[in-house]
């Protein structure tokens, strides 16, 4: 299978970026500072991350209000344009197909930001209805920039004030050194930061500039590792087939409330009878780090698997998120069965990880 390459690839290359697949594209994993210097540096100072991978599908016309509500779980009434907005595309059963960032550019204009591997489903998902809608996939046009970190912000004004002063959760159209960009103030890191759509001919030049004012290039493993320690779900292995925004902890991003959307009777049904099980952390009392598939076991019995796991970083402690039954309390001790030895956890609230 050719992989699909980023615009920023020959940068990644340049700095001896090693490439691995990822969803069908190739992207660095880490740099030669290592994983753990780069999560190090997000939580700390500044990362930037080269996100092209996600999807970016353009909606325009009248009517995308409407569909948008129809096709995803949240309420966008709830916010403006200008603003953004996390919400869940889910299928007839109530299971979570994918979940994406909707940017509401302008009154009429929108763009969903899938996961990589689920662009198709959102583009089949907005012409379910047949609605007379302009729906473009810009994945392969544009270059997505993640800045993320306390010293973020404090960076980017070198580069540009307006593009510093996103909002969180808001989006903005505006220039960084002379590109037309749009900048949107998300992230999938825990800490606070802006991603960056720009036209992907104008990608290498706004990575060296952040460079060059002071961010550390970082690789999907300190990405990984930093949204679990916040907690975030990936799709895949905290959301996916068989999973609904209720067991996932989610339920903020569904809206009973808003009218008719795919799938809401089936998570009515669930909210009444009330999930069965639902997404916990685990935290090692060793530096063992913890991985998924591996079984969660109290009193020798298994209730669960791990979805998420890893060495924290942060922590100094194997963490770990997975599916057990709801009537088993935060606190508890479990086990969690390694290939050569297991680990003693206890079981937590989500988050592991709130930046200051």
């Amino acid at each position: 299978m050719t992989l699909k390459r980023s615009p920023l690839l020959e940068e990644h290359r340049r700095l001896s970026g090693k490439l691995v697949e990822f969803a069908g594209w190739e992207m660095p994993i880490s740099y030669p500072t290592g994983t753990l210097l780069e999560h190090e540096q997000c939580r700390n100072g500044c990362v930037i991350f080269d996100v092209s991978h996600l999807g970016s599908v353009q909606i325009e016309g009248e009517q995308a209000f409407e569909e948008l509500q129809y096709a995803f779980t949240n309420d966008l009434a709830k916010i403006s344009p200008g603003r953004a907005q996390y919400s869940h595309l889910v299928n007839e059963k109530g299971y979570v197909v994918d979940d994406v960032i909707i940017w509401w550019v302008e009154e009429h204009k929108f763009e969903v930001m899938p996961n990589a591997s689920n662009t198709r489903r959102v583009e089949e998902a907005l012409v379910r209805r047949k609605k007379n809608l302009t729906i473009k996939n810009i994945t392969e046009d544009r270059a997505v920039v993640a800045v993320q970190g306390p010293q973020s912000r404090e960076i980017l004004k070198s580069l540009s004030d307006e593009a510093a002063n996103v909002k969180r959760f808001y989006v903005e159209e505006l220039n960084i050194l002379g590109i037309s960009a749009t900048v949107a103030g998300t992230g999938y890191t825990g800490e606070d930061g802006v991603e960056i759509s720009i036209p992907k001919i104008s990608a290498p030049t706004l990575w060296r500039a952040l460079i060059d004012a002071g961010c550390t290039p970082a690789g999907l493993g300190a990405r990984d590792t930093l949204r679990l320690e916040a907690g975030l779900p990936l799709h895949g292995q905290e959301l996916g087939e068989g999973i609904t925004p209720i067991q996932a902890n989610m339920k903020w991003a569904v809206s009973m409330t808003k009218g008719h959307f795919f799938g809401k009777e089936a998570i009515q049904k669930e909210l009444e009878i009330g999930p069965r099980r639902s997404l916990r952390g685990f935290i090692s009392e060793s530096r063992r780090p913890l991985r998924h598939g591996q079984d969660i076991l109290i009193s020798g019995k298994i209730i669960g698997q791990v979805t998420s796991g890893n060495y924290s970083p942060t922590l100094g402690t194997g963490i770990a998120m997975g599916f057990i039954p709801v009537d088993i309390e935060d606190g508890a001790k479990v086990v969690i069965r390694g290939k050569r030895s297991d680990s003693e956890a206890n079981i937590v609230r989500l988050p592991f990880y709130r930046s200051s």
